[in-house]
């Protein structure tokens, strides 16, 4: 049964530090680039951060750049999302997503597979 299930997430004051963890199974994880996407309430879910199947490119939202990082280990089937300085507008649901064949890091729709999300509350 192919998985990817998510991890980490919480209620954080404005300013801290969450690392989601997102651990696939049923798949050969190095065959797939990783993405973060997440899903504010009203909102369409968007774009966070992608990384490719070595860990070698990465791709971050403009809004998260210099305070996120997208990092993977193939020999443990997980990416990690390491959220620093975190703000409020930083609350969402954070979903991990798996894109076989990448041609598009940031667009939802290349996604081949999705976790079913985490929560992440940042409080002012």
């Amino acid at each position: 049964q192919v998985q990817l299930v998510e991890s980490g997430g919480g209620l954080v004051q404005a300013g801290g530090s969450l690392r989601l963890s997102c651990a696939a199974s049923g798949l050969s994880f190095s065959n797939y680039a990783m993405g973060w996407f997440r899903q504010g309430s009203g909102k369409d879910r968007e774009f966070v951060a992608a990384v490719n199947w070595s860990g070698g490119y990465t791709k971050y939202a403009d809004s998260v750049k210099g305070r996120f990082t997208i990092s993977r280990d193939n020999a443990k089937n997980t990416v990690y999302l390491q959220m620093n300085s975190l703000k409020p507008e930083d609350t969402a649901v954070y979903y991990c997503a798996a894109q076989y064949r990448p041609d598009d890091f940031s667009s939802r729709l290349r996604y081949d597979l999705w976790g079913k999300g985490t929560q992440v509350t940042v409080s002012s």
